[in-house]
């Protein structure tokens, strides 16, 4: 006599997401396609954002639900489409491929014994897997929010030996500082008619022009 394993809440999430979609379902999601749900799957990783900083278990369960059912759901639609054809198991297969590739130090025979070591031989570990990319700036969302658009150039520009010290001369010592510090700046830039984050931005399009021209020099 045959076992029946019963079935996981994360199977049960994913017949859900997909009988939501099917025939006799709902047409909110029937209706929906990988561009359309781009807003929301922005909305609820800011959502989740705020649960973590607010350290609420239940809200972190939910805002977490909330990101996994944009996963679930966008892996339903390509199953249903032509040239796409991948299930959410084939992200799962992908995603665990990754990580062990990524952590030979746990799955292999490298060596790492702290955090600062693993980052160190990441880079190589990419550039193996991605050797389409030339430059160090490859892979880097424009879309993401400005400062930390503006931390992940700085740290690339440092990388590759274009900028040693990113201190810029402002004096402050903790977060607490930086904080009231950056607001001000906004607060300026709104009392004379300025676009703080467009300002931002802006500076931000020319350092990656700079760090491209740097590194044709390497």
């Amino acid at each position: 006599m045959t076992e029946t394993i019963a079935a996981t809440p994360l199977d049960e999430l994913i017949a859900t997401v997909a009988k939501l979609r099917g025939p006799g379902g709902c047409p909110w999601d029937a209706e929906q396609t990988h561009a359309s749900l781009v807003q929301y799957l922005v909305e609820e990783t800011h959502e989740l954002v705020d649960a973590i900083e607010a350290g609420s278990r239940e809200e972190m369960i939910e805002e977490l639900g909330d990101v996994l059912y944009q996963v679930i759901l966008h892996s339903d639609i390509a199953a249903a489409t032509a040239g796409e054809d991948f299930t959410v198991q084939d992200v799962a297969a992908a995603l665990n491929a990754k990580l062990i590739g990524r952590h030979p130090h746990v799955f292999g025979d490298r060596v790492a014994e702290t955090s600062a070591d693993v980052v160190a031989f990441w880079d190589d570990l990419k550039a193996a897997e991605k050797p389409e990319r030339s430059s160090v700036l490859d892979g880097i969302p424009q879309g993401m929010p400005s400062l930390a658009l503006a931390d992940k150039l700085l740290g690339r520009a440092q990388k590759i030996g274009l900028i040693e010290d990113a201190d810029g001369g402002i004096p402050f010592t903790s977060e607490d500082e930086l904080g009231p510090m950056l607001l001000a700046i906004v607060a300026g830039a709104k009392a004379r008619g300025l676009d703080a984050e467009r300002a931002l931005r802006s500076t931000l399009r020319d350092f990656q022009d700079e760090i491209r021209e740097a590194e044709t020099t390497l």
